[in-house]
């Protein structure tokens, strides 16, 4: 966001009809560039980009947005933080994946943690026995497929790099 939204002067929450601040967001009611009508963006502070941008209603004159108030923002941070704590939830289980293989010795959980550095992006394989204790580890390719057969062949194989 751009200086179409300057940023408040001291330390008081902005309380407006097109915009509110608390709780660790902002509340901007735009223009809705697709059509006539109107959209409420929510920024957490210090984002550079909404958490949520969504359809605002219009007001009794059919032309002008609804103004913000307590209670219609409180809502809308329920709903954005609600997102984030989705989109973390997902971003944490496309990161980290595990099975169980179970072996003579008992349960093995193989787990598999993939670091998406930009420049050398990798993941770590390892695992564990039934009490926590680390049987073996190797680093792969961000890509590697985790699977119960993969995990068996790389324990049959004495935890040597796949």
């Amino acid at each position: 966001m751009s200086n179409d939204y300057p940023e408040a002067g001291g330390d008081a929450p902005v309380q407006e009809d097109r915009r509110w601040q608390g709780n660790g967001w902002t509340a901007r009611v735009i223009k809705n560039e697709d059509d006539d009508g109107w959209a409420v963006a929510m920024i957490k502070d210090g984002e550079p980009e909404p958490a949520l941008v969504g359809p605002w209603t219009m007001g009794r004159d059919k032309k002008n947005p609804k103004p913000l108030d307590v209670n219609a923002f409180n809502t809308l941070v329920k709903t954005a933080s609600e997102v984030i704590r989705r989109h973390e939830q997902q971003l944490h289980a496309q990161l980290h994946k595990h099975v169980s293989v179970g072996t003579d010795a008992g349960p093995v959980r193989v787990c598999l943690d993939i670091t998406p550095d930009e420049d050398d992006p990798y993941a770590t394989l390892s695992a564990f026995d039934q009490y926590g204790e680390q049987l073996g580890r190797a680093r792969v390719a961000p890509n590697f497929k985790l699977t119960v057969t993969s995990a068996s062949m790389w324990i049959e194989n004495g935890f040597k790099k796949p």
